[in-house]
């Protein structure tokens, strides 16, 4: 079982995060009432699709200075990040590079199977995975949850409104680096929303979790547990309580980025 999952708290902690199931807007091509051409006719125009809604929009960010280019992006951010979180969490759980790039990345791709390891925004986890029961009936071994408790309880403790503040002033570069990813035109922050509803909706499992080893990394026993999303098994794998916290600041942030008003 792969245990490099700090990366998934960090981006909850880092960005403000949230998020659910995979929704695409559709474009919907809206044709002229049908009449009778002239004889001559010549073709008409192709239909321009519509722009998708926007379910969930943020105001723009107080300040008024420029941001910088997305490619030249991460020191900026870091500084950022180190007003909001200090210094010695941002060396201890991020990677400094492509910071932004890599948290979108990661936040569209928790509902899937998986997330690569190169995007991640976060270091490793610190500690070795540890698999207690025998080896008839491995389980998952409840030491493997203090690993993740600093991580916690920096998620727990990040000022919500402060985080949020951080989020809306680099918006522009969320949504450049969303957009760069090939979907269709969508708003990310909707997908923010999207991915929390979907963390939201894990299973609280209890000890003990079984674990199967079919091959050389161990995975859930239960097949309904082990066909469930990226995102939703890194929060089993931290233990139900780190769980529970994780999802009391999720909807925390939830709470707060739909409470947001646009600014006319």
């Amino acid at each position: 079982m792969n245990e490099n999952i700090k990366w998934f708290a960090g981006a909850v902690a880092v960005v403000g995060l949230s998020i659910g199931a995979v929704i695409y807007f559709s474009m919907k091509d809206e044709a002229a009432p049908p009449t009778k051409p002239p004889a001559a006719a010549t073709p008409a125009p192709e239909p321009v699709p519509e722009e998708p809604a926007i379910k969930h929009p943020l105001p723009e960010a107080a300040t008024q200075e420029p941001l910088p280019p997305l490619n030249e992006s991460d020191v900026p951010m870091q500084n950022s990040l180190m007003d909001l979180i200090g210094k010695e969490s941002v060396n201890r759980f991020l990677k400094p590079e492509e910071l932004i790039r890599h948290m979108v990345v990661s936040i569209d791709n928790l509902p899937q199977q998986k997330v690569a390891e190169r995007i991640r925004p976060v270091k490793p986890v610190p500690g070795k995975f540890e698999v207690g029961g025998s080896e008839e009936a491995p389980v998952l071994n409840p030491a493997n949850y203090e690993r993740y408790k600093p991580l916690v309880e920096l998620i727990r403790s990040t000022d919500t409104h402060r985080l949020l503040a951080t989020y809306s002033r680099y918006y522009p570069l969320f949504q450049d680096a969303y957009e760069s990813l090939g979907h269709p035109p969508k708003y990310f922050n909707d997908r923010v929303v999207e991915v929390i509803d979907h963390l939201l909706t894990t299973p609280d499992v209890q000890d003990p979790i079984a674990l199967a080893q079919p091959n050389v990394l161990y995975e859930f026993a239960d097949p309904k547990i082990e066909s469930l999303t990226a995102g939703q098994k890194a929060l089993i794998r931290m233990g139900s309580e780190n769980a529970t916290a994780v999802k009391d600041k999720l909807r925390e942030l939830r709470s707060e980025l739909l409470a947001q008003k646009p600014r006319n």
